[in-house]
């Protein structure tokens, strides 16, 4: 998936669940769930959106980490609203599938990155060692 369809998928969750959160009665428990679904499910794409513009490979692994932490709020939130919402749980099966996707890229991309974080600072290491002798 490309950054500009990644930054579309995030976006498209994040109106989703304002659309659904329109929808539900407003009920001490909705109220609740909803405030923290609608800052998860936009923080999502918002950090991702950050994340494309990270200055450096750790920097991007952190902002990949805080989408992943996110997505997963997100998912869990829509869990416990489907609890109290039945009439909307096929809506919410919806969102969660492509919440799930957005989970799953990140979990991957941040592994990849992390693979590639590890071999710059093994070749960091390796070129200070090398110097650190040279200067004996």
């Amino acid at each position: 998936m490309t950054e500009k369809e990644l930054k579309a998928k995030t976006k498209s969750v994040a109106i989703a669940v304002a659309r659904l959160s329109e929808k539900l009665d407003s009920t001490k428990v909705n109220n609740t769930y909803i405030g923290q679904i609608l800052r998860s499910s936009a923080s999502m794409g918002a950090n991702y959106r950050a994340a494309c513009r990270a200055k450096s490979t750790k920097d991007f692994v952190y902002k990949l980490q805080v989408v992943e932490e996110e997505t997963d709020e997100t998912m869990y939130f829509l869990e416990l609203l489907a609890e109290f919402n039945e009439k909307y749980k096929t809506e919410m099966r919806v969102i969660y599938k492509e919440a799930e996707t957005i989970l799953k890229i990140m979990v991957a991309s941040i592994k990849t990155s992390q693979k590639k974080l590890d071999r710059e600072y093994s070749r960091q290491s390796k070129t200070k060692n090398q110097k650190s002798k040279t200067d004996e």
